[in-house]
C-alpha cells in the first residue's frame, strides 16, 4: 500500500511578532501538517530584544535572516519575509507555508499563496487582526502552544452553559453537521471537522479549553454521539447528530 504523501512546508517566522517560548510546541504542531523543509526567521539581529531567539536557532535548526531597519517607522522585516516567501513559492517545491506572526501586513501574502493552490497555516496571538486569520486555510492561536503544560491545563474549560450560549459556535457546528450528514441526520465526525475548518480558519477546540473536537462537541450538550465499527471491524468511527433531529 502506497504511503500518504508528506506535505513539504516552508516556515517563515517574524521574530518581532512571535515569542521564543512557543518554539518547541510550534514545531511539534507544524509536524502534524507536514515536513518543514525550510525554517527561516526574520529580524534585525543586532537588536537586543531578539537575544532570546538567538539561543534557540541552532537547537531547532532555524536559519536567521538579517534585515536592518534602514528607515525609522518602516518594517523592513516584513518586506524581507514577503519577498522570500514569493521566491520560495515560485520554486514550486512546496505544498504549504507556515506564517508565524500576529501582523496583519501578511494578509495579502497569505491570500496570494492560496491563489497558487498551496495551503497556508497561520500562527499568531489572539490579538491577530481578523483579516489575516481569514486569509489562512487554518490559523492556530499561539496561546494554546504555551510551553508550560501546567499553564495550558490551568485554562478553565468553558462550561456547557457558556458553550450553549455561544451562538456563533453553535451555528457553526450545526451547519457543519447538516452539510455532512446522511438522511437520518448522522454525520461522521471527521467531515464535520473539515467543514468547520473551511468555514472558520481560526477554530480550534483548544481555544475553548478542550484538546479534541469530540470533547468540545460533547461538552456542548446539544448533540447525540454514536460509535460505529469501520469496514475492518476493529477500528471505531464516531458519528454525531443534532439532538433536535
Amino acid at each position: 500500500m502506497e504511503s500518504e504523501k508528506t506535505h513539504r512546508l516552508a516556515i517563515l517566522i517574524d521574530a518581532d511578532n512571535a515569542q521564543p517560548a512557543i518554539t518547541e510546541n510550534l514545531l511539534a504542531e507544524i509536524a502534524k501538517y507536514g515536513t518543514a523543509n525550510v525554517k527561516r526567521i526574520y529580524g534585525d539581529w543586532t537588536q537586543p530584544q531578539l537575544r532570546s531567539w538567538k539561543e534557540l536557532l541552532l537547537e531547532y535548526s532555524i536559519q536567521p535572516i538579517q534585515q536592518f531597519g534602514y528607515t525609522k517607522g518602516k518594517n523592513a522585516t516584513d518586506s524581507a519575509l514577503i519577498i522570500d516567501a514569493m521566491d520560495l513559492l515560485y520554486t514550486g517545491k512546496f505544498d504549504g507555508f507556515c506564517l508565524v506572526s500576529s501582523d496583519s501586513d501578511f494578509t495579502k501574502l497569505a491570500a496570494r499563496i492560496r491563489e497558487s493552490g498551496l495551503t497556508v497555516y497561520g500562527f499568531g496571538e489572539k490579538k491577530t487582526p481578523e483579516p489575516f486569520v481569514a486569509a489562512c486555510d487554518k490559523f492556530i492561536y499561539t496561546e494554546v502552544l504555551a510551553k508550560d503544560e501546567d499553564e495550558r491545563e490551568q485554562r478553565k474549560r468553558r462550561p456547557t452553559t457558556s458553550l450553549k450560549q455561544d451562538t456563533k459556535l453553535v451555528n457553526l457546528v450545526r451547519n457543519a453537521i447538516d452539510a455532512s450528514s446522511d438522511e437520518s441526520g448522522w454525520a461522521h465526525l471527521a467531515p464535520v471537522g473539515s467543514y468547520i475548518a473551511k468555514q472558520s480558519p481560526g477554530f480550534d477546540p483548544r481555544n475553548y479549553g478542550y484538546r479534541k473536537l469530540g470533547e468540545l462537541l460533547n461538552a456542548m450538550g446539544l448533540f447525540d454521539f454514536e460509535e460505529r465499527k469501520t469496514g475492518d471491524g476493529h477500528a471505531k468511527a464516531l458519528y454525531i447528530r443534532d439532538k433536535r433531529k
